[in-house]
């Protein structure tokens, strides 16, 4: 924790980044932060005191960059850094879809790279980040950027060639819980119930049931066969998903969002 790391395009998962690791024991004059605009720069001294400086600034001077701006500006961010980065520098990447070797190419020859998706549960210190790391990243580097990660939730290592569907699954994975969430409300409206009722039983099942599948040990499977008693609400319904095909239409979702995941890598925009 003695030593210094920059966050570079600090947006929401950035700060929250940052507010973690402040929590964890990082002390603020260690943490550097760049941003877009100077307004912001400026809020996250206000609330975080943390130090805000240029891109090449933190480059110079901090020994771990976390690079969290989007994928297609990340080719750009890499042109203004490289004639300023140290090969000794652990470079930190949080953008879908783009390999540790866009990174090494870029860089100087040895540069350490950490790849990891995290998701916006880090807002709430519940995040899940995958880690893999490049071919020039150590143990230490791994275990830094756990430490980091972890400050905000789980971590996971994985081989980087199962990234993108890691991206599919928990990068967007709490999107698809909203969205599941938003049709359950709307069939408690329809069913009867008013909106906020709706909401607060779907959202209290939703906790019930996740902290159950990390709890239990057992298989969701079984948990689902828990429920669902013979000729009874819980099969009705179950049968009506399956003729509708969500099951199918789940894994062609998880299917778009890894290959879009590689398009970004690609440098495909639209």
């Amino acid at each position: 924790m003695s030593q210094k790391v920059a966050v570079l395009g600090t947006g929401k998962i950035g700060e929250a980044l940052l507010s973690g690791m402040i929590r964890g024991g990082w002390a603020p004059a260690d943490l550097l932060v760049t941003a877009r605009c100077p307004e912001r720069a400026e809020e996250l001294r206000t609330r975080h005191g943390v130090t805000p400086v240029s891109n090449t600034e933190a480059a110079k001077s901090a020994d771990t960059l976390i690079l969290t701006v989007k994928p297609q500006d990340m080719g750009a961010l890499l042109d203004e850094l490289a004639p300023h980065v140290p090969a000794d520098r652990l470079i930190i990447s949080g953008a879908a879809g783009i390999p540790t070797s866009f990174f090494e190419e870029r860089l100087a020859e040895g540069t350490p790279v950490v790849r990891v998706m995290t998701n916006t549960p880090a807002l709430v210190d519940e995040a899940m980040s995958v880690i893999s790391p490049g071919s020039h990243a150590t143990e230490d580097h791994v275990a830094t950027a756990e430490e980091i990660f972890g400050a905000v939730g789980q971590t996971l290592r994985v081989p980087e060639g199962q990234q993108d569907a890691c991206t599919a699954l928990s990068g967007s994975g709490p999107a698809y819980f909203f969205y599941l969430v938003e049709a359950m409300t709307d069939a408690g409206i329809l069913l009867g119930l008013p909106r906020d009722k709706a909401h607060e039983l779907i959202v209290q099942s939703a906790i019930g049931a996740a902290t159950m599948l990390r709890d239990s040990g057992e298989h969701p499977v079984k948990l689902r066969e828990n429920v669902t008693s013979p000729a009874g609400t819980t099969i009705s319904a179950i049968r009506e998903l399956e003729n509708h095909g969500v099951r199918a239409a789940l894994i062609a979702a998880l299917e778009a969002a890894r290959d879009r995941s590689r398009e970004l890598a690609s440098g495909k925009k639209d």
